[in-house]
């Protein structure tokens, strides 16, 4: 049973109204389809349940939603409440305007107001501080340069390239990695900026991935590119791009040739395999843009805000249905890992010294704490 987002890594919390799906506080389901999500509360992410009991727990879903009166619904999609505080949303057969609204309207507006919230309070906090006195008008463009070298070079993803070998990305190198079309114009490959190692090497990099890795890396680097948010017209200006394509597949090709386009505008040579004189070239300018502390355009941070929502919105879509095809396989792997990443995130708050305790007082016949129902094998991971 997985517990934890695969997005955002966060605990997904559990019901107790659907025994045969425990986890999560928001479920939606399709019994059509034959999907189900568990709707994490803290980046309002949908995680497409990878599990072999779906269908049991959708038709318990189906059972629940019927039976309770605290709903509302339209003919595609309807909200129930139930008792337990467990909130059900269930899919019939929506249009993708009104699908998008609700999978993606709670996420984007949620960012949009942290967004705003964060930035509010930064204002208010220096304000606070020039009117009494604490800083100096040197002090503050000081401090303010500072802060936001600290957050273009603040890490946001460590992942391996093709090679196996971790990579860092950085914030600032949304700025300069773009989606690239492949030659025919007919799939697409993302094009990142990245630092070696997981500690040492400063020097810049760049890879090119295509297929699943460019379809699961392009949607984390997407939702921090649209840290932000959107507004509403924005996500309807997104979802009606996709409609123009006809199908989240045939869009990301067709977004990969319009950031293209911007870039070939902005003077840079990206398209096919450059030399190296054009290698040099971008490299000056992605200097010279970090000094301005401006994306490229045609970047992933330098696309227009409906073009980058609607590109996160494909690739979670194709995402699914790459995963649906491969009997969720791909899915599977990519939530064990998050579930280790949470793990290890939760035991750096746990001293060495109690987790020596632990194990000493379970090898202890007699103790406390011991358990010989547990293999020794299994004795850290229940702990």
């Amino acid at each position: 049973m997985y517990t934890t987002c695969i997005f955002c890594h966060a605990d997904l919390k559990r019901n107790e109204a659907i025994e045969e799906f425990p986890v999560g506080r928001r479920l939606a389901f399709d019994g059509a389809r034959g999907r189900l999500w568990v709707v994490c509360r803290r980046c309002e992410r949908w995680n497409l349940s990878p599990l072999e009991t779906r269908w049991e727990a959708i038709e318990a879903c189906e059972r629940a939603f019927e039976t309770t009166r605290m709903r509302v619904a339209s003919d595609n999609i309807g909200l129930a409440k139930l008792k337990e505080g467990l909130e059900l949303v269930r899919v019939g057969d929506p249009l993708r305007q009104e699908f998008a609204a609700w999978r993606y309207g709670d996420q984007f507006g949620r960012r949009r107001k942290r967004a705003m919230l964060v930035t509010g309070a930064g204002a208010a906090a220096v304000g606070a501080l020039w009117a009494g006195g604490f800083v100096s008008l040197g002090g503050l463009w000081i401090g303010t340069r500072m802060s936001q070298r600290w957050y273009r070079n603040r890490v946001i993803l460590r992942t391996r390239d093709p090679r196996g070998t971790p990579v860092r990305i950085q914030r600032k190198h949304l700025y300069t990695s773009c989606l690239v079309p492949d030659e025919g114009g007919r799939g697409w490959g993302l094009r990142v900026d990245h630092l070696p190692g997981r500690e040492g090497g400063s020097r810049r990099k760049t890879m090119i991935v295509h297929g699943r890795e460019a379809l699961g890396l392009a949607g984390q680097l997407m939702a921090q590119a649209n840290r932000r948010g959107g507004k509403k017209d924005e996500i309807r200006g997104a979802v009606r791009r996709i409609e123009r394509a006809g199908h989240p597949e045939a869009f990301l090709p067709e977004a990969a040739e319009l950031a293209q386009r911007a870039i070939r505008r902005s003077g840079l040579v990206t398209r096919g395999s450059p030399s190296l004189g054009d290698r040099r070239r971008e490299e000056v300018a992605a200097r010279e843009l970090e000094k301005l502390r401006k994306p490229l355009p045609g970047s992933l941070a330098g696309l227009t805000p409906g073009l980058r929502l609607a590109i996160e919105m494909a690739t979670h879509e194709e995402a699914e249905r790459e995963a649906l095809e491969g009997e969720l396989k791909e899915l599977e792997a990519r939530w064990r890992e998050a579930e280790e990443i949470a793990r290890i995130a939760d035991n750096l708050f746990v001293p060495d010294s109690v987790e020596d305790f632990i194990e000493d007082e379970r090898a202890r016949p007699g103790g406390d704490l011991a358990r010989p129902d547990v293999e020794p094998a299994n004795a850290t991971k229940n702990a």
